[in-house]
């Protein structure tokens, strides 16, 4: 069993590689949003939130090497808030009424979705494109709407839920070393 998952992970692994470029652009152009001061917001359901607050913690602490903290959120993080959207707006509003509270115009959202179907990541999609935030989307095997909704989607082909977010946490690493090196971050302690 252990034997099998792992050769699915690597065939997926292999795959998911032609989407380097992709991370590199994104790695880029978040260097240049959290630079300027812009914001990183980032939603998903179960694991997939899991992998959405990894990814933030990577900005506000660290990724490999010392350097200053930026502005990310993870939608799901702040419990009071999310239960209290839930109790009186509901579940598809969870994150969209987060992406208008914290979102700017310019700012990035990064939607975390194995299925690609998850209709409250898909609303606060919706709502980040209604004040000029640029969206990117996490997801499993494409076409799925979120992929089709966002500016730019990495769809990890895999039918395994397990290796998809295994695979969206090396594409979180690998979104965050390119961030470093874009803005300099080194292991003497970068900027």
């Amino acid at each position: 069993m252990i034997e099998r998952h792992f050769a699915d992970l690597a065939d997926a692994a292999a795959r998911t590689s032609a989407s380097a470029a992709t991370i590199e652009q994104w790695g880029r152009r978040l260097a240049d949003v959290l630079g300027s001061g812009g914001r990183l917001l980032a939603c998903g359901n179960g694991g997939s939130a899991a992998e959405a607050q990894h990814l933030t913690g990577e900005f506000v602490g660290r990724f490999l090497h010392e350097r200053r903290p930026y502005s990310a959120i993870s939608l799901h993080a702040e419990t009071s808030a999310l239960t209290a959207v839930l109790n009186d707006y509901g579940e598809q509003e969870m994150f969209a009424r987060g992406v208008r509270a914290h979102g700017r115009r310019g700012d990035v959202l990064i939607a975390l979705s194995t299925s690609g179907r998850s209709q409250n990541v898909l609303a606060a999609v919706k709502s980040a494109h209604e004040i000029g935030m640029t969206t990117w989307a996490l997801t499993g095997p494409a076409p799925n709407t979120l992929a089709a909704i966002c500016d730019g989607a990495v769809a990890v082909e895999s039918p395994s839920t397990a290796t998809v977010q295994e695979l969206h946490l090396a594409l979180v690493h690998a979104l965050c070393s390119v961030f470093d090196e874009v803005t300099g971050v080194t292991a003497g302690g970068g900027r």
